[in-house]
């Protein structure tokens, strides 16, 4: 049997302490003999509304120690079937977007010259576009799963064409996705006006607003996103203001009315059996959550995103 890398027990050392990684995980500095490639971008240079999303990677790794290995409710190991390692941060310029850009693009680039899932952790969704970028270059254009408070398909953000809330109108314009397997989930707030979300719908995009989603389980949504990928490779960006500010108030654009952390639970379990070839979890703000509760949730359902990868058996 193959020995995979294991998260260390808090009955061998104290939550605590031990390594800055995520779960504590080994400390990876090779790609070598990996299935998944865990790593932070530490950016926030992309938003529009309140930073701070440079400090996620660091706190949703802190708030992750307190995450077992073994999945109690889908029975999921994923430690057992895969070889996952934390790789790290990317080293990002602080002082300069576009070439932030180019080098999570680059470095993603590297990571997909083997056969190795990128699961990221943001950072603003700008992260995504070369992340994308990269994930079409080897796979070519991907279903895309993204729930997110926001469509993220504006033109431009102050003359910039690159940010965090253009990066799914680049994505389809570059034809990075297929626009009718793109699916995004918990839409919601206000807007500049009615075209704002419909323009999206007419490129083939299909939307699932928060308000048609309260008080629903999402495990149908899920089952039926998954039945109209079948087979073929699907990235999932997750957007932490998805989720109502109730549950994760620390992020830079918080929307009310958004989706329950049970209903985030049930959407990611049922996209199981899905060839995800990539994740990414966004815009966590450690400075606007004071309790820590963002990060602790981000983590968890970073873990439960790892359950669903491809090749994680059940016990």
């Amino acid at each position: 049997m193959t020995d995979f890398n294991q998260p260390i027990s808090g009955n061998d050392l104290a939550r605590f302490s031990g390594p800055n990684t995520f779960m504590r995980l080994p400390q990876a500095t090779s790609l070598e003999g990996l299935d998944v490639a865990i790593l932070g971008v530490p950016m926030d240079i992309g938003t529009s509304w309140r930073s701070g999303t440079r400090f996620g990677p660091k706190q949703i790794r802190a708030e992750s120690a307190m995450i077992r290995p073994y999945n109690m409710t889908s029975g999921a190991a994923p430690f057992d079937s895969l070889n996952i390692g934390d790789i790290g941060d990317l080293a990002i310029n602080t002082f300069s977007l576009s070439d932030s850009l180019r080098i999570i693009q680059e470095s993603y680039a590297a990571i997909l010259t083997g056969d190795v899932i990128p699961v990221a952790m943001g950072g603003d969704h700008s992260i995504t576009l070369p992340i994308l970028r990269a994930i079409a270059g080897k796979y070519g254009p991907v279903a895309l799963v993204h729930v997110d408070a926001h469509a993220d398909v504006n033109d431009d953000m102050f003359g910039e064409r690159e940010t965090h809330g253009t990066v799914f109108r680049r994505a389809y314009e570059e034809g990075l996705i297929v626009p009718d397997k793109t699916y995004q989930i918990g839409l919601r707030g206000t807007g500049y006006g009615s075209e704002d979300f419909k323009e999206a719908q007419r490129w083939g995009f299909q939307h699932f607003p928060a308000s048609e989603l309260w008080h629903r389980s999402l495990h149908g949504l899920g089952a039926e996103i998954r039945r109209d990928i079948g087979n073929r490779s699907v990235y999932v960006s997750y957007d932490i203001d998805s989720l109502d500010p109730a549950y994760a108030p620390g992020t830079g654009t918080p929307e009310i009315g958004g989706l329950t952390t049970p209903q985030a639970l049930e959407l990611i379990r049922a996209l199981r059996g899905l060839n995800i070839v990539g994740c990414d979890m966004v815009e966590v703000s450690p400075p606007y959550d004071t309790s820590g509760n963002t990060a602790l949730t981000a983590a968890n359902l970073l873990y439960e995103l790892l359950c669903v990868l491809p090749g994680v058996e059940t016990k």
